[in-house]
């Protein structure tokens, strides 16, 4: 089977979500990558390698795979690199095969681990899956709705809260919306020292399954994992994770910038989000952008 026949075909846009682009300011919610940034624990480090460089093409002449440089007294040169990391670095967006759970390793869908991962990743529902998102987006900034510049470490973002940030605001969720979470970790993005002072603040089940209930098209935050840890469900270490990823098909988004929306007070706006559609990854490096 062609991997072609994976990718999402027959996408529509809800033209409403098009009009929140009025005055089209434009806002970047993404980290930036570079080798040394800040990751949530058990991910490989991001990596940049050259690999070709002006001085080698020279030493080693128009031969092998430099060939096609041939007659060169011009000095042509080129720079290229290897990339290595993961593909949960930095902002990104969680495929729907990267949480398992139960003893067959099962992730959405009732695929498992047993039957359908194969030497280059899962088999289903990996990155080349997941669909550009091009919707209606709307900011939780719950720091604001409590008075607070920033959550305090390991806060929870509860129903209540969520459904008091939203009243402050004057907002609704609606079917197929991307909600985005703050929480005030990224203020003090990159410093992970300073980002300590907001560390395992994040969504709750409580608050998973309010947001669930409008069946999102996907949920985000400013933070590593999205959720509040410790999660405060006994045997569960990320039972958000498991709940919207795993049990419902819903992506997560991880280190979205959320803190210009949040000082412009733009609480909803289009969002633009295109994932790599890359075979066999199980998430993908994103540069999200806001419009409004």
């Amino acid at each position: 089977m062609s991997v072609l026949t994976h990718r999402p075909t027959h996408l529509r846009v809800d033209p409403s979500a098009l009009a929140l682009a009025g005055e089209g300011r434009v806002f970047d919610l993404s980290s930036g990558w570079w080798p040394g940034m800040p990751l949530a624990p058990g991910h490989p480090p991001f990596q940049v390698l050259t690999f070709r460089t002006p001085a080698g093409e020279r030493a080693q002449g128009p031969r092998g795979d430099l060939e096609w440089l041939g007659d060169n007294t011009s000095r042509f040169g080129f720079i290229s690199e290897i990339l290595s990391f993961c593909a949960h670095s930095g902002t990104h967006i969680d495929a729907l095969a990267h949480i398992t759970s139960g003893e067959n390793d099962e992730w959405y869908g009732g695929y498992s681990a047993r039957e359908h991962l194969g030497d280059h990743g899962p088999l289903t529902h990996d990155a080349s899956t997941l669909p550009p998102l091009v919707c209606r987006a709307v900011l939780v900034d719950a720091p604001r709705a409590l008075g607070q510049d920033t959550l305090r470490p390991h806060q929870p973002v509860d129903a209540d809260l969520i459904s008091l940030a939203l009243a402050r605001q004057d907002v609704r969720l609606r079917e197929g919306d991307v909600v985005l979470l703050r929480t005030g970790t990224m203020k003090h993005w990159p410093d992970t020292r300073a980002m300590t002072a907001v560390e395992g603040a994040g969504l709750d089940l409580d608050g998973a399954t309010l947001l669930a209930r409008h069946r999102p098209a996907a949920v985000g935050s400013d933070t590593a994992a999205v959720e509040v840890a410790p999660s405060g469900v006994a045997g569960e270490p990320q039972p958000v994770h498991r709940l919207l990823i795993r049990d419902l098909g819903i992506p997560l988004m991880e280190w979205v910038y959320l803190e210009e929306l949040a000082a412009a007070a733009v609480h909803e706006f289009l969002l633009l989000c295109l994932p790599l559609p890359i075979t066999g990854a199980t998430g993908s490096p994103v540069r999200p952008v806001a419009i409004a």
